[in-house]
């Protein structure tokens, strides 16, 4: 597969590869990286449908993506199992040899799945490969960072509608809290004024009759 490499590299100039897998061992290739190398692969695996003459994708088709550090005794940095479609990305600890390997397994669901028979292999594998990009990242993640932004800025509104309310309720609390305030002195200093002149009034009749019955007792 070492042929491959020049157009892989090219992979975000040209347009995808495909290759073909017979199912009994998995096809690698091999890129050297620099070091912090984004890679991004996109790929699609198609089985050959004989009633068909064509190739097409099939559910029970899964995928298991290796990649291992040849320079570093295969250290494995992606053990990936995916669909017959779907997208894998890694970046480069080091500078260096790396080996990508594809593998067609049975799907979740699928544990009887056998690839079909075909002069070129059983499946065909349609390979994207962006490397030292993060424009592929980008693109894909665009709307979903947009999302959780707009989300954030509607939590952030919320909290500042929140926070304006809580201070207008201790606002009115406080303003109710001085009106219960003055309206109990009010009552209590009424009492106060009430139980004067009621004492005043008892003191006074208190003293009227005194007289009186003095009065009626001389006569």
């Amino acid at each position: 597969m070492r042929p491959l490499l020049p157009l892989l590299s090219l992979g975000t100039l040209a347009q995808a590869l495909y290759f073909y897998i017979d199912g009994t061992a998995p096809k690698c290739f091999f890129e050297e990286l620099p070091k912090d190398t984004l890679v991004v692969g996109h790929y699609t695996a198609e089985e050959y449908d004989e009633s068909r003459q064509s190739w097409s994708k099939h559910d029970n088709i899964g995928i298991y993506i290796s990649v291992d550090e040849i320079f570093d005794q295969e250290h494995r940095v992606v053990s990936q199992r995916g669909a017959s479609a779907g997208k894998f990305t890694f970046t480069a600890a080091e500078g260096g040899d790396h080996k990508i390997c594809f593998m067609p397994t049975a799907n979740s669901g699928h544990a009887n799945w056998q690839p079909l028979s075909h002069p070129n292999g059983g499946i065909r594998l349609t390979l994207d490969v962006a490397i030292g990009e993060t424009s592929a990242i980008e693109s894909s993640d665009k709307d979903k960072l947009q999302d959780l932004a707009s989300r954030v800025k509607d939590l952030n509104a919320r909290l500042q509608d929140i926070r304006k309310e809580q201070v207008f309720q201790r606002e009115r609390e406080a303003e109710f809290r001085d009106q219960s305030e003055s309206t109990n002195a009010r009552v209590v200093r009424w009492i106060l004024i009430q139980l004067t002149v009621l004492g005043i009034t008892c003191a006074w009749q208190l003293s009227h009759l005194r007289s009186f019955f003095i009065k009626q007792k001389l006569t």
